[in-house]
């Protein structure tokens, strides 16, 4: 017959071990939030950096003030014979304020070697264009065309079926942002609360 005190230890090694899973599984959930609350600290300090240059170039208050809301993304764009280009941003509300995290990527065709770096600054000209860019899904055809890439360029406040696309390189505004066939979406893991 087994003593009574060994059959009473048995039972609290389930509980014990249900604790220790719990407490990992919390511990995971934290770091998980706290890479999230990093990576959209960092995206919104790479979006106020693009969005500054942008406001500070000629032109760009006026365009600026006539948006309903506004993207910013930072973009890397790669290439050894096909290229492609990927990056992440905020979509923000001006009305509310509400920031929307986003992801954003395109692939392409052609002689293309090397890597560059730039920012996109995109404009919507009316609250539900912004809504919907926001919800993500967006697949965009259009090509904006801006002023030569030098630091005198003029940000045109001209909206083309209510958006307006600004590619700022390290010459400012660029000839032309070329986002046709670029797709954003939701960062799902970045908007939770």
């Amino acid at each position: 017959m087994m003593p009574l005190n060994k059959h009473k230890r048995w039972p609290l090694w389930p509980s014990v071990a249900a604790l220790l899973l719990l407490f990992s599984a919390h511990l995971v959930a934290a770091q998980g939030d706290s890479k999230a609350a990093n990576n959209r600290k960092e995206i919104d300090a790479n979006a106020a950096a693009v969005l500054k240059e942008f406001r500070a170039m000629k032109g760009a208050e006026a365009a600026f003030g006539k948006a309903a809301g506004y993207a910013v993304f930072r973009v890397t764009k790669a290439g050894f014979g096909a290229s492609g280009a990927g990056g992440g941003g905020v979509a923000v509300d001006k009305r509310t304020g509400a920031r929307t995290y986003m992801r954003m990527g395109s692939a392409g065709v052609g002689f293309t070697f090397g890597a560059s770096r730039y920012g996109i600054v995109i404009l919507f000209e009316t609250p539900e264009k912004f809504a919907a860019f926001a919800k993500g899904g967006w697949d965009s055809s259009a090509t904006a065309q801006a002023a030569a890439g030098t630091k005198s360029a003029q940000v045109s406040s001209t909206f083309f079926n209510g958006v307006a696309y600004y590619q700022i390189g390290k010459r400012g505004l660029m000839a032309s942002a070329d986002v046709s066939g670029t797709k954003f979406w939701v960062a799902d893991n970045l908007n939770k609360k």
